[in-house]
């Protein structure tokens, strides 16, 4: 065994557990890491990024593209509190990351040394676990820890700290084995009992997503709604974890959500979740399915025995991982006939109507058709492009109109923050163009959601990363105006943006840009960012009133004002 660099040592495990990208911001806490990612430079990359937070998503990302954690180095204080929005979406995302700390020198701790925080009272309500590595020599085992907590039951963050004089020290310790997920099966006897469950059903709804799926447990999942004839849902922005062209797909269940979809799923007479929290968003602020005890009959099926009862009492809840839940289900004997056919036919139709443009009822001011857009996008895009997308209403045009091939075809294509975070689609689309530079990678953003983290295209450039993003630019922070006018009509503060030229902007990162007015020349620019070789802007001026796919702005404040009297 060979003395090291403790530093190197920690490369060394990260490369252990097959890591090939690193994400961060340089600090001078961690200058032995960086020089252990020079030591290797031809096993693992790492990623230098323009701010914190930026890297963070990415890690963030990289998890929800892959299955395995996402890594983040950043340093102390403000480094630290930068990354936080990171690792917070990867708590409510049920993403694995792990976030790597660089932290002031043992012998200046709890001094309030220059940047130094408790770590452990700032990450601990947003990470599955905190924690400092003070021993050199233990840090293969908490590296390998981390890995298994991030990626076992629900998938989540972990924050390493890393004291500076740590990293210097000279150590003999090897790597330990790549970790690899714990696999948690079902309970026979509860396969029972929801196939019993099943027979007495009339209208059952199937509604999945969440952290820790796989192309082989969607494939599953798929083959389970078939042999059930199940309709299936999906919950707020895990849209791909069923095939959207599937004869069996409902829609989405979340913010914006399909008023036919919202009915079914209050008339349901058994639910059947796989993998999702049941969180604010997909229960539509827990009305759809009421707390904590819902009408319908649920049957809840989660990695985490800490999240089953928690918020909804269930009639039945199962332990398992989403791998071992729906190769379970897939070999659930199924009836020859059942009695909900009609009921699933009708639940596809629903969703249908609502993707067809011709059934809003609403005529848009201006010379952009949004839904004619997402059409165009639709012809275009491979099937296995990678979609991202930040938090505002301009994401319920890709939501609503967009058919995600889905997990089961053998690709994770959506990346969207379930957490709502904005500045997430940009640096999320960067990060998956990084890992995987084979695939088309696409970025929707508003004009606020792109300027919160529009810099990492810079990024891009410098690591070769092509993306195209679509600004839609309306010049206001759309989503807190629709609120505001729903609730104060006529009375704004706050929401009014004065925003750059943003084509002059991603040229001068290095990103082609152009800047599209009507709707018949979209096509053009889409297939030219697609035909180049670097990335590509493409800014669309919205008219205000174009706010939501449902309706446009001056009807959501006269509503309001006729409420009000």
């Amino acid at each position: 065994m060979t003395t090291t660099l403790a530093g190197h040592l920690l490369v060394e495990c990260l490369l252990a557990q097959g890591v090939t990208h690193a994400f961060g911001v340089p600090g001078e806490s961690f200058l032995a890491v960086l020089d252990g990612f020079h030591a290797h430079a031809d096993k693992i990359r790492f990623v230098i990024n323009r701010q914190e937070g930026g890297a963070a998503f990415m890690a963030e990302a990289h998890g929800k593209l892959t299955g395995r954690p996402g890594v983040c180095f950043v340093t102390r204080g403000p480094g630290a509190t930068n990354a936080s929005i990171g690792v917070h979406t990867a708590f409510q995302d049920s993403t694995p990351m792990v976030l790597l700390v660089g932290d002031v020198a043992s012998d200046c701790r709890d001094r309030e040394a220059f940047q130094e925080m408790d770590f452990s009272s700032f990450f601990g309500p947003m990470a599955k676990r905190v924690e400092r590595i003070d021993d050199a020599r233990r840090i293969p085992e908490y590296i390998a820890r981390a890995f298994a907590t991030a990626m076992n039951g629900r998938p989540g963050p972990v924050v390493l700290v890393l004291p500076e004089d740590m990293l210097t020290q000279p150590v003999q310790a090897q790597p330990l084995a790549r970790v690899e997920p714990v696999q948690s099966w079902s309970d026979p006897g509860a396969l029972r009992t929801l196939r019993e469950l099943l027979l007495k059903a009339q209208r059952p709804l199937v509604i999945a997503g969440g952290g820790g799926w796989t192309p082989q447990a969607a494939q599953a999942l798929q083959r389970f709604a078939e042999a059930w004839r199940l309709p299936v849902a999906n919950a707020f922005r895990f849209q791909d974890t069923f095939d959207n062209d599937h004869p069996l797909y409902a829609g989405d269940i979340g913010l914006g959500i399909n008023p036919a979809l919202a009915a079914r799923v209050r008339t349901s007479d058994l639910l059947l979740v796989l993998g999702a929290r049941l969180g604010e968003a997909t229960t539509g602020g827990y009305t759809l399915i009421e707390a904590p005890r819902p009408v319908q009959k649920l049957v809840h099926v989660h990695a985490s025995a800490e999240e089953l009862n928690r918020v909804y009492q269930a009639d039945l809840a199962i332990c398992a991982t989403m791998n071992a839940a729906a190769r379970s289900l897939e070999v659930l004997d199924a009836p020859p006939q059942v009695a909900w056919e009609a009921w699933t036919q009708a639940c596809q139709r629903d969703y249908r109507e609502n993707i067809d443009p011709a059934n809003g009822g609403v005529r848009f001011p201006g010379d952009i058709d949004m839904p004619a857009i997402m059409a165009t996008l639709q012809q275009h895009l491979p099937a296995d492009a990678v979609l991202t997308n930040g938090a505002g209403n301009f994401a319920s045009w890709l939501h609503r109109f967009y058919r995600y091939s889905g997990l089961a075809r053998g690709h994770k294509t959506q990346l969207a923050p379930t957490v709502g975070a904005m500045g997430y689609g940009v640096p999320a689309g960067v990060g998956a163009a990084i890992v995987q530079p084979g695939r088309t990678v696409f970025t929707i953003a508003g004009d606020g959601d792109f300027l919160m983290n529009g810099q990492e295209l810079a990024t891009a450039v410098q690591h070769g990363a092509k993306t195209i993003v679509l600004l839609l630019n309306n010049g206001m922070y759309g989503t807190i105006r629709m609120h505001q006018e729903k609730h104060y009509p006529a009375r704004v503060r706050g929401s009014d943006l004065v925003n750059p030229d943003f084509c002059a902007l991603a040229q001068a990162y290095g990103y082609a840009a152009e800047r599209v007015t009507q709707t018949a020349d979209f096509e053009a620019a889409l297939l030219r960012a697609l035909a180049s070789e670097r990335g590509t802007l493409i800014e669309i001026p919205l008219d205000p009133e174009v706010i939501t796919t449902r309706g446009t702005l001056s009807a959501i404040t006269q509503a309001a004002q006729r409420q009000a009297g």
